[in-house]
């Protein structure tokens, strides 16, 4: 079975970016370039608390940024998790109060989160706002799981401990073609927490697992499925809502393996690759002859990559996807910046994910190849 896994890719493009770069990590978790882009352009944040002096990060696989506890495979013990990842300090409402003219005054229904290690202020939230502790979220995904032997994924906190997150893996992968090909993707259950008053909790079901600031906005971004949960007293204790979201979340990686499996399912003709890719990337009927002889060159390496995935995979429209896919992360020639390598330049679209709407594109418009 071979594990169509988005987190490994990131890994090792974010990976090679940072080395090809010689980036130097700066004490606000940003990435500065010292070769190959202008002086000091950023290339990355991994944007993890490090009150403690070091990056409050536990992961059951390594990051691209190397940094954290690993523990290989994973570990469902709990306190563990909460002091490996340094999320093991509460979070207390202290009243929200200024000095004037030497007299202390209090500020009316306003209060300061405070974390109870080091007593940094986290931000200001209003009397009926309810603190969410570490351990709740842990408990809160536990019971939505039906389990407490959960393997966790990662856990840890970003901006200062403003935010927290905490990953599990969904215990049954979409696996496509079951049988044949055996293309396994891992979806997640990612909680995301915050305690500056900025934003309510969610809980995402993503194929992205946390391990930084970037990370989890991809999580957010690509969510299949999410759950809001405003800090208010009680808001824990909706389990069977939050159960019926998980259940959408799986009726989620069943259409979605379906969706894949009809793919596999559809003969693709050359001449229908030929037109998606024509959809793809149009060709005025007044195109120079330059524009015409660069699209000639996409096709031919389409084409290759065609060949090669349906010596995989057979000819369908599974490999087409596959191809097109390969191609744009992998092939696609890039317009590098200013000091800027194409290999570089290629890693950074990959990581923005500049090729997402194509690649969505591309996918329903094979989908329409079903007969």
């Amino acid at each position: 079975m071979s594990t169509i896994d988005v987190n490994q890719q990131f890994n090792e493009q974010r990976a090679a970016l940072v080395k090809s770069s010689r980036a130097r990590r700066r004490t606000d978790g940003t990435y500065t370039a010292t070769v190959g882009y202008d002086a000091g352009e950023v290339i990355g944040r991994d944007g993890l608390d490090t009150t403690r002096g070091s990056a409050a990060l536990y992961t059951s696989t390594p990051a691209w940024h190397g940094l954290g506890t690993v523990i290989p495979g994973g570990i469902s013990d709990v306190p563990t998790v909460l002091r490996t990842g340094q999320i093991d300090f509460e979070v207390e409402k202290r009243p929200a109060e200024f000095v004037y003219n030497g007299v202390r005054r209090s500020v009316p229904d306003q209060f300061v989160t405070v974390r109870s290690d080091s007593g940094d202020p986290l931000g200001i939230v209003g009397a009926r706002y309810q603190t969410f502790q570490q351990r709740q979220v842990f408990d809160f995904l536990q019971d939505l799981a039906d389990s407490h032997d959960v393997l966790w994924e990662s856990a840890g906190a970003t901006r200062g401990g403003r935010r927290v997150f905490v990953t599990m893996q969904i215990p049954d992968s979409i696996v496509i073609d079951r049988g044949g090909l055996d293309d396994e993707i891992r979806l997640f259950i990612v909680a995301v927490n915050s305690h500056d008053g900025s934003s309510q909790m969610e809980v995402l079901a993503t194929p992205w697992r946390v391990v930084c600031a970037n990370t989890e906005r991809f999580a957010l971004r690509d969510a299949a499925y999410r759950w809001s949960i405003r800090h208010t007293t009680g808001a824990l204790d909706r389990f069977e809502e939050a159960r019926r979201t998980l259940g959408l979340t799986l009726r989620y990686a069943e259409a979605f393996e379906d969706e894949q499996n009809a793919l596999v399912r559809t003969d693709m003709a050359i001449d229908d690759f030929h037109a998606v890719i024509a959809d793809l990337w149009p060709l005025d009927d007044d195109a120079t002859d330059r524009s015409r002889t660069i699209a000639r060159h996409r096709t031919e390496r389409l084409d290759a990559l065609l060949r090669t995935e349906i010596e995989r995979v057979g000819r369908n429209a599974y490999a087409g996807e596959r191809a097109i896919t390969d191609y744009l992360d992998h092939i696609a020639p890039r317009r590098p910046r200013k000091s800027m390598s194409e290999e570089i330049a290629r890693a950074t679209a990959l990581i923005e994910d500049t090729d997402g709407e194509r690649k969505t594109q591309a996918h329903q418009r094979l989908m329409l190849l079903r007969r």
